[in-house]
């Protein structure tokens, strides 16, 4: 027999209403991933939103067998069992009403679930206390806890149906059954909502809704509610006892009757069950093991081989009979996919699944659903007819689906029609979300969505057409209390006066919601006040009790009591104590007042103190003095952040023991900034933005509600917003470095990173290589780590450098080393008749002069440097004609024009980048010293004596360039015959 797997498992077990999906829901919340797995779609829709409100949609996903919302960043899936994602690993992973094992149809899912799904942290199992033992036998190392009911239930007996008490919930196990007394309802009490299982989810949470909200006091259902709904009902009663489960009419277990009548009470207020209709009420027994919540244990669940065997469809037939061996599980009676398979192997069509990949596709189209519930044959006429266009085409016929889809787009009809028509829409829903079914899945999943919703609202209204009379369910209202019916609180906040919204309760004011005229404004205001009163006395007392971490301060300067808008804050005497302003009307007065005051002002001192520890402290440090104590009052004034320039000279003051003070309460001493860096984190961040606009104009101000979620980001540097106060770009943690912001940290870690590339001494001998990014003169290049850590590159970066005081040199690069190989050294050694061109190549005058700005400089006339670098090649010798063949690489310049290539060096501010010359100078002092008036080889573009020893001084800058001081004449030096340039000079004679 296979292990069962038990390890990392605990069971919560208890009866109805203790909370256990709650606390599921708080549990994988606390993780960062999970998978819950919930016995119904409706209920599963439910813990959907109930999650969507905590973590936002985009981080949860819903799966049911007809409805998939799968954000690509999903970390939490809600799904119903059978759709479970078993394929992936989870940290945390609960399956709810885990007592389900127990069904004939279904059980045996759940059971699979039970033994073989785990989370890596954490498995959860949920369900009723009687399912103890046999998780003992099947898992005997599982922790088992149990939880009490939260609230009383009891017995109250016998009831005609028109004499049930409001907020009732009547239990039927019948359409017709359910349609009738609905009938009674709305004829004796105004109405009812209908929940049954067959009806689409869309149509169950709009009447879960009508109740709800209530529009009506009375529900009628069939045991679906029993599954984990959790309503606003006081009252079951049953009228019936017993049930058609698929197979036979049978009475409902005491366990059944307990699931169905836990509904009844929900946290702390207790619910009574009784019986309506002419049903026999329970024995002494049953009601006291209901109010004991005592039942007989469960002895075996449903089972079934998930070790498939997917040779043919006869061996997986086979392996679905294979019996459990444990004595604790059963095998599951014939469910409908195997019913379906049956019927398929008995269909000429079955003969395709040919091998394993078919038999498992065959195997995929039996599990389709039977909602339309006509007979196995209907079915497995739809099931078979999936299969062989999946089998022979590999997709489904689009014109038979929509043909199918067609006949269900109709809204009109009775509730039986519709409801009809809804149980079909859902099987082309189902198939039209199977993966690589249809050759446009996403088409046909937005059309039979749409159709089933259609269908629902149609369906809904017909609902509420048939079994409300709003204007009998007020009379009746009347009638009973003589009066106009108190006011009710919903949980949202709303006030309901006669089934109608009124106004709303957010913190501790009411606002009417529409008056519509002056006497039914007195009469809303007046029935309001007798609700509205006591409940802001409990919020009062609630709210000075809370603990801390039910407060939240926004960026709109308002404070948050459990989700709610309770008070604001207003400028104070200091920047690190504002005013409160309690958001109240006149309901809340007097001590309860002051209650709410005390509160908020003890917490809203507690969070200042916690997030700007450090700058309170600076405030008035005990161990500084004279000015270091200045300088950390001037810190703390600009919120734990100063730009270094702005403290420059008192900071040169300081001597080092004084400096290691200011460090020991957290100071750091950065090139750019003074700052605290504990206080750059998102929350301090955010409270110091707060705290500033109080005192800067208000925190409505733009940027101070957006530069939070800059914060949260994570982003190191991010593009300047003009319509922002350029002073919250500094409180918020950044400096603004040209069009660009960047967080002061990460300016330091650049600041770290040049400062050694700055440091570097090209001309010290050692013996490791030079640093990535160093350059001669002190300079640097920009690298991929400086890019990298700022997040951005090219002209943003380059202003961020300039906004620094970095200053650009931008020279062309050397042409390609091909190009200055071609004179081989044998043939370079008789160039000392000219030695200006192998003694000072492009590459090595280039950098001589820096070309950010004095590009002009080095070719006043408009060549560019790049231009002279050519015409060093391009420049024939005159009696060298037969040596040209040698040199085929001269040709190839003249074949076009090649793109300009820059390098880039940057420089400090203040140091010139001209200052490489003396580098250059020492060159030429090795040699040979130059003969008087003699002038290097410039080729076409060159100026005579520009860059010779006695024009150097010169032609520095653009002063001496228009001296019209008579030069010495040019004296031609002969070329030798035998040099490559001989024969450059002959290339350029014959042209």
């Amino acid at each position: 027999m296979t292990a069962i797997v038990s390890q990392a498992v605990k069971a919560v077990l208890g009866p109805t209403n203790t909370g256990k999906t709650h606390y599921a829901i708080e549990r994988m919340l606390a993780y960062r991933s999970g998978v819950i797995g919930l016995p119904l779609r409706l209920l599963a829709r439910e813990v959907y939103n109930r999650v969507v409100e905590r973590v936002g949609e985009s981080a949860v996903a819903l799966v049911t067998g007809e409805e998939r919302i799968v954000p690509k960043a999903a970390r939490y899936w809600v799904a119903t069992v059978e759709a479970m994602p078993t394929d992936m690993m989870v940290d945390f992973l609960a399956i709810d009403e885990i007592q389900t094992a127990t069904d004939f149809d279904r059980g045996h899912v759940f059971t699979d679930r039970l033994l073989h799904a785990r989370g890596r942290a954490e498995t959860l199992l949920l369900g009723a206390q009687t399912m103890e033992p046999v998780i003992r036998r099947l898992l005997p190392h599982a922790e088992i806890t149990f939880r009490p009911r939260f609230s009383q239930l009891s017995w109250a007996g016998s009831r005609k149906i028109s004499r049930l008490p409001r907020r009732s919930a009547i239990v039927a196990f019948s359409a017709s059954e359910v349609y009738a007394i609905a009938e009674l309802l709305r004829r004796e009490r105004g109405g009812a909502a209908v929940v049954m299982g067959s009806l689409s989810p869309r149509t169950r949470n709009a009447q879960v809704d009508l109740f709800q909200n209530g529009d009506v006091d009375f529900l009628v259902a069939t045991d679906a509610i029993g599954m984990g709904l959790n309503l606003d009902v006081t009252h079951v009663a049953f009228a019936s006892d017993s049930k058609y489960d698929g197979r036979q009419f049978r009475p409902l277990t005491p366990a059944e009757i307990g699931q169905i009548a836990g509904r009844a009470g929900r946290h702390m207020r207790d619910g009574t069950f009784g019986v309506t209709g002419g049903t026999d009420a329970f024995d002494e027994e049953t009601i006291a093991a209901l109010e004991a919540h005592d039942f007989a244990p469960v002895k075996q669940l449903q089972w079934r081989n998930r070790d498939l065997d997917f040779r043919s469809l006869s061996a997986l037939h086979a392996s679905l009979e294979i019996t459990p061996e444990h004595p604790a599980l059963t095998r599951v009676p014939i469910a409908t996919d195997q019913r379906a398979l049956e019927f398929l192997l008995r269909r000429e069509e079955g003969q395709l699944a040919n091998s394993r990949e078919r038999a498992e596709l065959a195997w995929a189209c039996c599990q389709i659903p039977d909602f339309r519930d006509i007979s196995p044959a209907a079915h497995g006429e739809i099931v078979t007819r999936v299969f062989s266009g999946l089998a022979l085409s590999g997709r489904i016929d689009a014109d038979w689906i929509a043909e199918q889809v067609r006949f269900c787009d109709n809204t009109v009809g009775d509730i039986d029609t519709l409801s009809n028509r809804i149980r079909q829409i859902r099987t082309w829903t189902f198939i039209s979300n199977r993966r690589n079914w249809l050759e446009d899945p996403t088409h046909w999943q937005k059309t039979t969505r749409a159709i089933e919703d259609a269908l629902s609202d149609a369906l809904h209204e017909r609902l509420i057409q048939r079994f409300v009379d709003r204007r009998t369910s007020v009379l009746m209202r009347h009638l009973r209390d003589k009066q106009m019916v108190s006011p009710e609180i919903t949980e949202n906040g709303e006030l309901a006066i006669e089934g109608h919204i009124i106004g709303t309760i957010e913190g501790f004011r009411f606002t009417l919601s529409r008056i519509d005229g002056e006497a039914d404004s007195k009469n809303l205001r007046t029935a309001a006040s007798t609700v509205v009163a006591p409940e802001i006395a409990k919020r009062a007392d609630r709210l000075a009790g809370a603990p801390n971490e039910e407060f939240v301060l926004a960026t709109d300067g308002v404070i948050r009591w459990r989700g709610e808008v309770v008070a604001e804050l207003a400028e104070g005497a200091t920047l690190f104590a504002p005013r409160i302003i309690i958001l109240a009307d006149e309901s809340l007065s007097g001590p309860d007042l002051e209650k709410v005051e005390d509160r908020l002002s003890l917490w809203l001192r507690h969070h200042i103190n916690t997030q700007l520890e450090q700058v309170i402290a600076l405030l008035e440090p005990a161990e500084l003095e004279g000015a270091a104590r200045g300088i950390a009052f001037r810190l703390a004034e600009n919120l734990g952040i100063i730009a270094r320039p702005e403290i420059a000279d008192e900071v040169k003051g300081l001597d080092q023991d004084t400096r290691a003070k200011l460090r020991k309460l957290g100071v750091k001493f950065g090139a750019h900034h003074i700052y605290l860096p504990l206080t750059l984190k998102p929350a301090p961040r955010e409270l110091a933005l707060i705290l500033w606009g109080l005192k800067h104009g208000g925190v409505r101000q733009p940027g101070i509600s957006e530069l939070p979620h800059i914060i949260l980001s994570g982003r190191t540097s991010f593009p300047i917003d003009t319509t922002f106060d350029r002073r919250l770009y500094e409180v918020a943690g950044f400096k603004v470095a040209g069009e660009r912001i960047v967080r002061v940290d990460i300016l330091e870690r650049l600041a770290d990173i040049i400062r050694p590339l700055v440091a570097y001494d090209a001309n010290r001998p050692v013996d490791t290589p030079p640093p990535e990014g160093a350059a001669e003169a002190n300079g640097f290049r920009v690298t991929v780590e400086m890019t990298s850590l700022l997040g951005c590159a090219g002209e943003d970066f380059a202003s961020i450098l300039k906004s620094l005081g970095y200053r650009l040199r931008r020279t062309p690069k050397a042409p390609s080393e091909a190009t200055t190989a071609q004179a081989s050294p044998a043939e370079a050694a008789p160039v000392e008749a000219a030695p200006a061109v192998p003694e000072a190549p492009a590459a090595e005058a280039a950098p001589a002069e820096p070309v950010t700005e004095p590009t002009a400089e080095a070719a006043p006339e408009g060549a560019p440097v790049a231009a002279v670098t050519e015409s060093v090649a391009d420049t024939p010798a005159p009696d060298a004609a037969a040596d040209a063949e040698p040199i085929p690489a001269a040709a190839e310049v003249d074949a076009g024009p090649a793109e300009p290539e820059f390098d880039e060096v940057w420089f400090p501010a203040g140091r010139r980048p001209e200052r490489t010359r003396p580098e250059r100078g020492k060159r030429e002092g090795n040699r040979a010293p130059r003969p008087e008036g003699q002038q290097r080889f410039k080729g076409k573009g060159g100026k005579p004596g520009q860059h010779g020893k006695g024009g150097h001084q010169d032609n520095r800058g653009h002063e001496n360039r228009g001296n019209d001081r008579p030069r010495p004449e040019r004296r031609e030096k002969p070329i030798d015959p035998d040099s490559p340039f001989a024969a450059l000079a002959a290339l350029k004679t014959r042209k």
